[in-house]
């Protein structure tokens, strides 16, 4: 019998941890293909040329995942560099939700709701700025982030807003909307 024409009785606990363990596995490439990307513009360009890369190499690589996973991603911050980046929906209560544990030093840990009648699990996960490459385009201005990029910045995004933070802050969140009939699937 085909595996996806198999019966599965599991409970929503069941969907909802392996909800949690597809979510995590495609956040964690998300992230990599990212950094790894960012720093080997950084590296090929320098940082000044490589600051579009975010919104530009940062949208293909998205894409990609999408294709790969059949779900739809996005990196979420309400202090968002690109405006297409700002929370909508759930996506401002649980980001609020990532702020105040932040603020409150309580772990912040993936979650899972369920949107769309239970057909989708949208699963959020906190970014944080984990060391000084991420300040040199999102740290505090002529401290950490240097004339020529700030300039290249403020050209590039006049509205920018994701400046100013530090190591360990809070940058936002990806959002990722998994369908709940790929979830079983995979179980």
């Amino acid at each position: 019998m085909n595996k996806h024409m198999e019966a599965k009785k599991l409970s929503d606990s069941q969907i909802m941890e392996g909800a949690i363990v597809w979510g995590d596995s495609i956040a964690e490439a998300a992230q990599f293909q990212f950094i790894t990307k960012l720093q080997n513009a950084v590296k090929e360009r320098g940082i000044v040329e490589a600051v579009p890369f975010c919104n530009l190499e940062g949208t293909q690589i998205t894409a990609d995942l999408e294709s790969q996973f059949g779900i739809s991603i996005k990196r979420v911050a309400s202090r968002a560099r690109n405006k297409s980046n700002l929370p909508i929906g759930m996506e401002i209560e649980l980001l609020d939700a990532y702020k105040y544990n932040a603020e409150n030093d309580i772990a912040n840990r993936p979650n899972i709701q369920k949107i769309e009648d239970g057909k989708v699990l949208l699963y959020t996960k906190a970014i944080v700025i984990k060391d000084k490459f991420c300040l040199s385009c999102h740290g505090i201005p002529k401290v950490d982030i240097q004339p020529q990029t700030l300039k290249k910045i403020n050209e590039l995004y006049p509205q920018d807003s994701a400046k100013n933070f530090a190591v360990g802050d809070l940058r936002g969140m990806w959002s990722i909307r998994l369908p709940k009939k790929e979830v079983v699937i995979k179980l």
